[in-house]
């Protein structure tokens, strides 16, 4: 996928205000509106300069853009946006304008953004409501990351967020806030806690909206993590694979034993039933096995295993792929 510079395609440069972004689309469009332009490629180059400016017209789309393209270099190819990339961006509530089109969007745009299209921020100038009119704030919405041991637990964490707000120039500013959330026990990837009042102010004393945070799990060392189960890669001596043995596991919620069937092999899978993210009907854990061998072998060692060989001349563990 080829990484798109929407600044390039607006011809503007990365510091320009929200104002000289809005003008250079107005005039690119004109210029590419098939209405006007027949030319070959031109309806093309319309909806290329309509998508760049569904992104850099929103400060908070702009924002995480910017941080996302930060260490991204020209002429680079293949292009895959770092998982998670978006964690810790706070998105306002609204949807499109319609100022650029709500279809035929590319590949890298939908790769970024389409979950949050229809989550575009909506800014109000200070005063801007008279009159005794009122109304709620609107709701937001930000992923973050969580450990998997809170959500086995249940845990308070400060968690920081983003958002932009426009400055007197006109062009977005980064601004944090950290908030102590209660992240409950067995909360899984993909599900959203509602922190009420936590969203847009509202106007004219109307109540302020709500913060949506869609969880997901910071990367673990050994655990890996699909829905409610958990699963586990355990290395375990060729003893205890050939004879058998109980082996502490760990898991998020601390150790267990586990019983090794006698003849075991690599790649052999065990489950632990309810031993996943905790909830009415648990996950489950699951462990491979994986046999590992000590990284120096003794000249005792090597004659023990040398008198295995001999032991079990027929034994072809390359079998089942006929050599």
């Amino acid at each position: 996928m080829e990484y798109k510079d929407y600044y390039k395609i607006l011809g503007v440069d990365k510091k320009a205000s929200q104002a000289d972004i809005k003008r250079a689309y107005r005039k690119l469009a004109r210029k590419y509106h098939p209405d006007v332009n027949s030319e070959a490629g031109a309806e093309d180059q319309f909806k290329e300069v309509g998508e760049a400016y569904e992104v850099l017209k929103d400060p908070e789309k702009r924002a995480a853009y910017d941080q996302l393209g930060a260490n991204w270099k020209t002429g680079q190819s293949g292009f895959e946006p770092p998982p998670d990339w978006d964690a810790g961006f706070e998105f306002h509530g609204g949807g499109f304008t319609g100022d650029a089109g709500q279809a035929d969007f590319s590949d890298f745009f939908e790769s970024l953004f389409g979950q949050r299209a229809a989550g575009g921020a909506r800014y109000r100038s200070a005063g801007g409501a008279g009159g005794g009119y009122s109304a709620r704030g609107e709701d937001s919405h930000a992923k973050v990351l969580i450990d998997l041991e809170d959500a086995y637990q249940g845990a308070t964490r400060g968690i920081s967020l983003q958002h932009t707000e426009l400055g007197p120039d006109g062009r977005p500013q980064l601004k944090s806030r950290t908030l102590n959330v209660k992240i409950p026990k067995g909360v899984k990837e993909g599900q959203s806690i509602r922190l009420q009042g936590q969203g847009s102010p509202g106007i004219g004393g109307g109540k302020a909206g709500d913060l949506y945070l869609e969880i997901g799990f910071n990367p673990h060392s050994i655990y890996k993590v699909d829905g409610r189960d958990v699963s586990l890669e355990l290395p375990i001596a060729p003893w205890e694979a050939a004879l058998g043995a109980s082996v502490p596991v760990p898991t998020p919620a601390g150790k267990v034993d586990l019983k090794i069937p006698a003849g075991s092999s690599s790649g052999k899978r065990m489950r632990l039933k309810g031993k996943g993210i905790p909830a009415k009907n648990a996950g489950d854990f699951y462990v491979s096995l994986e046999i590992v061998l000590p990284e120096k072998i003794s000249e005792q060692e090597k004659e023990l295993y040398e008198q295995l060989k001999k032991s079990a001349p027929s034994f072809n563990p390359r079998a089942r792929l006929g050599v």
